[in-house]
């Protein structure tokens, strides 16, 4: 090359990188990594709308130079392939149940027993408490990847095609539940048939009586639209489920300290912000349930609790008897 080759060509650069510092960028601006946010629930949820606030926040925060993307709807997978592609390098950020991290630090399960909660400010409690940040230190000591957040999911209710009052009126019923095993308790404390099936197959299985019966939130009962194939809906409560904001061990350890700030002070909002739109939702929903015609019933709660906890401390729970009595001490 000329040395008047090379002399157009330096200018041309000092140019590039003089506009460049005009404009307020870096050269670390433009190394921008995408990532993928992924979840099994629908655009329509609030969970998708968080997720999506989140992706904008973090993309605003630090300039550009991550750029997630999020896949609704079990696109990249069922909860247990998402959660699993954390260590795969499939999927950088998810949304996973309690009982599927329990696949990787097993005592963090107990959020997900039945009626191991009283009440929503007993679950409140324990999402704040210091037992609750242990298991989440467990779980990432486990799995290698980072747990940033908690959320409120929803309170487990019970739908059929007839009432459920008592614990007797879902005995050899057919019910189906999440594909993960703590969830059976539910069942074998009321003598119900366990059936699981992965949420985006639960319509058509309910529609076409492989199910007899289901539990989830009130809230996706109506964005799944299974008011259409279930009538008469019974306020269990007997599952508060929590919501994990998981980030890949692979990109949490690549963050500086600065970016690490700001994934855990978005992920932590995003999660509050569905939390409290899910809250919204359930109270909301009985009203929306009745005026599509639909049966909601108070249930004897009691004798459903009853039932349930003569299994909490039973042999092969995958929690101690230290950490529920911790936990039940919790007010």
């Amino acid at each position: 090359m000329s040395n008047r080759h090379r002399n157009i060509t330096s200018r041309v650069a000092a140019a590039v990188l003089a506009a460049s510092a005009l404009l307020g960028f870096s050269a670390e601006a433009f190394a921008q990594r995408t990532l993928k946010f992924a979840h099994v629930y629908e655009p329509g949820e609030a969970y998708h709308k968080w997720a999506l606030w989140s992706a904008d926040e973090i993309a605003k925060r630090t300039n550009g130079r991550y750029k997630v993307e999020v896949f609704p709807s079990g696109s990249l997978g069922k909860e247990q392939d998402i959660a699993q592609g954390l260590n795969l390098g499939a999927t950088d950020i998810v949304y996973m149940g309690a009982a599927f991290a329990a696949r990787a630090y097993a005592p963090i399960a107990i959020a997900e027993g039945p009626f191991i909660f009283r009440d929503q400010a007993h679950f409140d409690a324990f999402a704040k408490s210091d037992l609750f940040n242990e298991m989440a230190a467990g779980y990432d000591k486990a799995s290698g990847n980072h747990a940033v957040a908690v959320g409120y999911f929803g309170a487990r209710d019970v739908s059929a095609n007839k009432p459920i009052i008592k614990p007797d009126d879902l005995k050899g019923l057919k019910i189906r539940l999440p594909e993960a095993p703590l969830y059976s308790m539910f069942a074998k404390s009321v003598g119900a048939n366990a059936t699981p099936v992965a949420l985006g197959e639960l319509y058509l299985a309910l529609q076409q009586r492989v199910v007899d019966a289901q539990e989830t939130p009130l809230p996706t009962v109506l964005s799944r639209k299974l008011y259409e194939v279930q009538s008469d809906f019974s306020l269990t409560d007997h599952i508060y489920n929590a919501v994990l904001t998981v980030v890949s061990g692979g990109l949490w350890n690549s963050l500086s300290d600065e970016d690490k700030k700001i994934f855990d002070e978005v992920l932590k909002a995003g999660a509050a912000g569905y939390a409290k739109d899910i809250r919204a939702e359930e109270q909301d929903a009985p009203t929306k349930l009745r005026v599509l015609g639909k049966q909601v019933h108070e249930v004897d709660r009691a004798a459903f609790r009853e039932a349930a906890m003569k299994l909490h401390n039973q042999q092969g729970v995958p929690w101690t008897k230290e950490i529920y009595d911790r936990l039940q001490a919790i007010k």
